[in-house]
């Protein structure tokens, strides 16, 4: 994906689909996490679900998670494109998508993987950034 397939904010409000994906609380997920509604995306998670953002280590159950996107997510908008779901043999739902970040300063490539329970509330979420070192460092002196 190139930077000019950017989604704008006004198409991705207008017509919220994902191709590839269906499931509800992942398309919740990126609803209010891009509306600033980090209680309600917070909530979609299991109690004792599990964030993986970028550069941090595991962030655990709902609380947690609705403060860290408090203190981190005010100023990022999310633009997941596509993305497969299948279930695994447990009974839980993988859900992989790519798409881009955007931030204030910078808009980068992002990885997204749910792990939804048998409930569909989301188990566990890892967030990657697709940038090479040398990307990363360059948008570090951007800032």
């Amino acid at each position: 994906m190139t930077s000019t397939e950017f989604i704008s904010p006004a198409q991705f409000q207008e017509e919220f689909q994902i191709e590839g994906i269906t499931e509800p609380s992942v398309l919740r997920y990126f609803e209010t996490l891009n509306a600033g509604e980090f209680e309600a995306t917070a909530a979609l998670f299991a109690v004792d679900g599990v964030m993986r953002p970028p550069f941090e280590s595991d962030i655990v159950g709902t609380d947690a998670i609705a403060a860290y996107l408090k203190q981190e997510g005010e100023n990022i908008k999310a633009y997941p494109k596509t993305g497969i779901a299948e279930t695994l043999e447990n009974g839980k739902i993988q859900v992989q998508l790519i798409g881009k970040a955007q931030t204030s300063w910078c808009s980068v490539n992002v990885f997204w993987l749910f792990i939804l329970n048998q409930q569909r509330q989301i188990f566990y979420t890892k967030i990657k950034l697709l940038a090479s070192p040398q990307e990363l460092l360059s948008l570090r002196r951007e800032q």
